[in-house]
């Protein structure tokens, strides 16, 4: 538990900027993008399933599919503020998760993310529903428990940093891409249209909100990961 909760060396700064290059790398290129995705859908469906349990409604099931796509379904009121809040965590959780976990490096907690990391990814796996989606979440898990069990620090600050670094860059690029999307006409259930269908609010709006979360959590994470 000590060593847990302890702190961990710093990497070198070139590991740092080496692992933000490689986050990079993987969005901007699309046949990277592609199949790294599947560890942005994660976090998104794992939004969804988070804030339906915080506003009491009832989740059911979460699925992940191999073309990066995902559903959360869960039962409670048609309307009010468990079924917004639920709809709009989506998009803003992978890089609130970056930021969390840029936070923690930030204090040179690396052993202690990727405990966190394992537990949140093991909890999702329990309300998952379909083989793609159980793989993937099994993969993920094993991947941050082996490295937390089996490698040297070193290992462990690199694997941590370039995670963080995904999240934080890769949560800035589905919220173009769904905009990308309803601009030719697509998407039209997307959680942007559900909410703007139930707040009245309109769907560019909550587009804007989207943008505005993953834009701040990538500048306030980069300063916390950067020393800054």
């Amino acid at each position: 538990m000590t060593e847990i909760l302890g702190t961990q060396p710093a990497p070198d700064e070139w590991i740092v900027y080496a692992t933000a290059a490689c986050a990079l790398a993987l969005v901007v290129l699309r046949t990277l993008w592609l199949p790294a995705r599947n560890a942005i859908t994660i976090a998104h469906e794992g939004g969804h399933g988070l804030l339906a349990l915080a506003t009491g409604r009832r989740l059911e099931a979460i699925r992940l599919h191999s073309d990066t796509s995902g559903l959360t379904v869960s039962r409670g009121r048609p309307t009010g503020v468990g079924v917004v809040l639920t709809l709009a965590a989506g998009y803003p959780a992978a890089p609130l998760l970056g930021l969390g976990g840029a936070a923690l490096l930030g204090t040179r907690h690396v052993t202690l993310l990727l405990w966190i990391a394992t537990a949140l990814l093991l909890a999702l796996l329990v309300m998952v529903r379909n083989a793609y989606g159980i793989l993937t979440v099994l993969l993920t898990s094993a991947a941050f428990l082996l490295v937390s069990l089996l490698a040297d620090p070193e290992v462990q600050g690199a694997f941590a940093y370039a995670a963080v670094w995904f999240l934080l860059v890769g949560g800035v690029r589905p919220a173009f891409e769904l905009q990308a999307k309803r601009r030719h006409g697509g998407a039209p259930d997307s959680d942007a249209d559900q909410l703007a269908r139930l707040t009245h609010v309109p769907a560019g709006v909550w587009l804007s909100f989207f943008h505005a979360v993953s834009i701040c959590a990538l500048i306030g994470g980069g300063r916390w990961l950067l020393g800054y």
